[in-house]
């Protein structure tokens, strides 16, 4: 790729056609052929058939298939069909969060504009934007789309908005002559990019490339090979499920070989591991880690939080950096006028007084030497003049009226070379031509100043104050607007050597500023040890101020621009990300190696964005975060999660509430593994004393369906605390089962083996029975009524790491109280009525092992309670 803004306009035409005449109709049917469409590759998306067989790749899943298949080749197809409805309903939850295809190819190509003007054939006409090619001339005029990438021919005070592209704020002002030095993407003033938006002016450009060729079709081929991240949670289930898994089947194996030493068929003995395999495995921990997820994010949608991909809910509640846009995210992406200098004097906007004459003449002449309008709401114009526009109609005026009182009557248009713009108006009586631009070159064609409503000659001392103002309006991030003002002949029609003599009236300061939120979700971010970033297209003065005011930036040292990583590996950018917290003038490169030297030190990122530049770096980062209203449709479907609000302070929010939830979860787990180390400690205490088996298949799916699944679910419901956000983000490697965490499901379990076998005992020894005579059925049905009903206790117990039972907390989730009911009404049905009897192979217990039951499983909650306590005190 040559480049071409290094070249004239001619010297372009030459080294793309071959000649410095435009395309004849063979060349432009070459070229076609050559170059093919002027459209963006799409990528083949995957079928929902495969989508869903990709559920069932997960090592757990895979176990229950065998186990499912064992099964019913062993005649339990009760187990069989159990295992295979679970594995199936978890399979059609993943797909159902899964279909939504990425869409970022189809929303880059929509990008394109419908149609282009383009000489052919010696005229202008007009064709769909799929048929330009390279070596077309296309002209461009205010509301025009570019449909291609190119140079830049002709130009009369053009101005683009590439903000989806740079991230730059401000229309770029363009120019024809070339470029000696290296210039960054936002730089090449003489180029025009496809995607982009005429705001001002028009012009002309040839192609220089269409498709996948132009800076969108880069951005496009960046997003095809970059890779989606798993969030901590998916990889520590993934890693924890395989270890449980393999533990499970030897200590399956173990129990097998048990049996048959023991004189057990090995059928019947087979078929009784595989059961307690089902029972210990979790299979639907994934279920309801989904479920749980899902309410999570209609929490979060009505919190203007809108998650596209079900993990990210986790992802941020992990998240230690956010590597941020500034445009529209941090700031409201709307230029604002922010201070008047008149007179002297600095006026900070909110205290302009329209009864003073110098700022009313100023306010008054910024609405007269501006073009811009507003229609029913929608602003037409260049965003500097729609500021002028709006600080008009906050202090009470109105620029049509203003206007209609002072018609213009000639002008000099902006253009970028003289970067001046000149209208003439019937004023006050007076015929005045009012000059607005930038204040270096209006400064050198004054020569009189405005002082208390008289002019008189300016001096090198009012210079200097007035270059003064200026640099310190530009330290702060401003953009600078200088006006000045001569008499002139009634009906005068002026040319651009007529603005000279000019009397110098203010200069106006005005930014795209912080949104109002920002600081304090900063601030927030900070608090809970997340480090925020700016990553902008804008220039590296305007980012520093904006993020000194929100309190990213603490000292210049920390900010950068993107040219200064351009030559740096990845080691050296590793250790240099640490120091950073803004970067300037960046390209969508620069945003994805900066999100992956944060990931590659440890880091789950965050990336906000708004435009097309930002979504291969939304698609890199663990947890891509666009802007519902500012943001393009690429970003969208590149993200995990679009705000509604376009408010940063939404993501902040977001974080808590996905810190919660994962605690919810990791409650939920607990429960789980809990309850099924319980069971196992059972078996296998009877295997070693030689007792019969505790539990019969059906009682261990009966605690998988029903006892376990809602009270699960109801835990990861559990209201949330705002204690957490003082807390600082995980390590993304800390494993779920952290020594404290497997402590937990220890006495958890301990607790209800102890108690699970103490109910076998008494039944099978006969306790409570009139003649003192106990059986086996006895004894397994006590077992089972005490290990469901301990397992639904146990949900109070695994609400909070801390002794929460005995407080006024333990009714804060009804959700857990429905689950406990449920559950105890149910098992109550089937240790008391008849007709269950056969089906889940126990007896009727008595009233006193009825309530001895209940006692054993009661008895839980005091000493998990009193554990907690004495581990909180040690």
């Amino acid at each position: 790729m040559q480049d071409y803004y290094k070249m004239t306009g001619q010297q372009v035409r030459e080294a793309v056609n071959g000649t410095a005449e435009p395309l004849s109709d063979s060349q432009v049917q070459a070229n076609v052929e050559k170059f093919g469409p002027n459209e963006l590759a799409e990528e083949k998306k995957k079928s929902i058939l495969r989508i869903f067989l990709e559920q069932f790749k997960d090592f757990l899943v895979i176990i229950l298939i065998a186990a499912a298949i064992i099964s019913g080749a062993l005649n339990d197809l009760e187990s069989a069909l159990v295992i295979l409805v679970v594995i199936t309903i978890n399979a059609i939850l993943g797909t159902v969060q899964t279909v939504k295809a990425e869409q970022s190819l189809t929303a880059l190509k929509a990008m394109s504009a419908p149609e282009a003007k383009v000489l052919r054939g010696g005229r202008v006409v007009q064709i769909p934007s799929r048929e330009v090619t390279v070596g077309d001339q296309i002209f461009l005029e205010a509301g025009d789309f570019v449909p291609a990438d190119g140079r830049l021919l002709e130009n009369a005070g053009l101005k683009i908005d590439e903000s989806a592209l740079t991230g730059e704020s401000l229309g770029v002002e363009k120019d024809l002559a070339p470029i000696e030095k290296e210039a960054a993407l936002g730089d090449r003033i003489n180029m025009v990019y496809s995607g982009s938006f005429v705001t001002y002016g028009r012009g002309s450009f040839l192609v220089t490339s269409i498709g996948m060729e132009t800076e969108v079709g880069k951005i496009a081929t960046l997003l095809k090979t970059t890779s989606e991240k798993k969030t901590p949670l998916q990889i520590n289930l993934d890693n924890f499920g395989k270890k449980l898994s393999i533990l499970i089947l030897i200590f399956c194996g173990i129990l097998f070989g048990l049996s048959v030493y023991r004189g057990e068929s090995a059928g019947n003995a087979f078929l009784f591991a595989v059961a307690l395999a089902v029972a210990a495995i979790p299979e639907a921990l994934s279920s309801i880690v989904t479920i749980v997820l899902s309410f999570g994010t209609q929490k979060m949608a009505k919190e203007h939080a809108i998650i596209r991909k079900l993990q990210a809910v986790e992802g941020l509640g992990s998240v230690s950096v956010i590597c941020s846009d500034k445009t529209g995210t941090l700031t409201q992406n709307k230029m604002t006028v922010e201070d008047y200098y008149v007179e002297g004097r600095r006026i900070p906007a909110a205290e302009i007084d329209t009864d003073d004459p110098a700022q009313m003449q100023l306010l008054v002449h910024s609405v007269l030497c501006n073009d811009s309008t507003i229609d029913e709401e929608k602003e037409i114009g260049d965003p500097t003049e729609t500021a002028l526009i709006h600080i008009a109609s906050k202090v009470g005026k109105d620029y049509a009226a203003i206007r209609s009182d002072s018609p213009r009557f000639s002008e000099i248009p902006f253009d970028s070379d003289r970067k001046l713009m000149s209208t003439c108006h019937q004023l006050e009586g007076k015929s005045l031509m009012v000059t607005k631009g930038a204040v270096d070159v209006l400064l050198k064609r004054i020569s009189h100043i405005q002082e208390h409503g008289k002019s008189r000659s300016v001096t090198d001392q009012d210079r200097s104050a007035i270059e003064e103002q200026n640099m310190e309006f530009s330290r702060n991030g401003l953009r600078v607007l200088a006006f000045a003002y001569k008499e002139v002949a009634e009906n005068f029609e002026p040319g651009t050597e007529d603005e000279t003599d000019l009397t110098f009236l203010g200069l106006i300061a005005m930014m795209d500023p912080p949104r109002e939120e920002s600081m304090a979700a900063v601030a927030e971010c900070i608090d809970a040890g997340i480090k925020p970033v700016m990553i902008t297209g804008d220039h590296k003065i305007t980012a520093a101020a904006i993020a000194k005011r929100i309190g990213i930036l603490k000292d210049d040292s920390e900010a950068c621009e993107g040219a200064s990583i351009d030559h740096m590996s990845d080691e050296e950018l590793k250790s240099y990300v640490e120091k950073i917290s803004v970067y300037a003038r960046v390209s969508p490169e620069h945003k994805i190696r900066i999100v992956r030297a944060w990931q590659e030190k440890g880091n789950i990122v965050a990336m906000t964005g708004d435009g097309v530049n930002d979504a291969p770096a939304l698609k890199q980062a663990d947890i891509g975060v666009a802007m519902g209203i500012t943001g393009s449709e690429v970003s969208k479907d590149a993200a995990s999660m679009v705000l509604t609000d376009d408010n940063f302070a939404t993501i902040v929010k977001a974080v808590e509430n996905g810190r919660n939830i994962y605690q919810n979860i990791k409650h939920s787990i607990q429960f789980l593994l809990s309850g099924n180390f319980g069971a196992i400690l059972a078996v296998l205490y009877a295997s070693i004393a030689a007792l019969p088996v505790p539990f019969a298949p059906v009682h261990l799916l009966f605690i998988n369906l029903l006892t376990d699944s809602l009270p699960a679910i109801a835990l990861g419901l559990e209201p949330h605390t705002k204690d957490l956000m003082k807390e600082k983000p995980r390590p993304s490697n800390e494993s779920i089962l952290t020594k404290s965490f497997l402590t937990r499901i220890g006495a958890g379990g301990l607790s209800i083996g102890i108690t699970t076998m103490i109910a076998f005992l008494i039944g099978f020894h006969g306790v409570f029975t009139a003649a003192g005579e106990g059986s086996a059925l006895l004894g397994s049905t006590m077992a089972f009524g005490t290990l469901c009903t301990a397992r639904l206790f146990h949900g109070f117990n695994c609400k909070s790491n801390k002794p929460v039972v005995f407080t006024s907390k333990v009714f804060n989730n009804v959700y857990l109280i429905a689950a406990f009911f449920i559950g105890l009404i149910l098992i109550t049905a089937v240790l008391t009525i008849p007709g269950l009897h056969e089906i889940f192979k126990v007896q009727t217990l008595a009233l006193p092992q009825l309530f001895t039951v209940y006692g054993l499983a009661f008895i839980n909650i005091p000493v998990i309670q009193l554990f907690k306590l004495i581990k909180i005190k040690n």
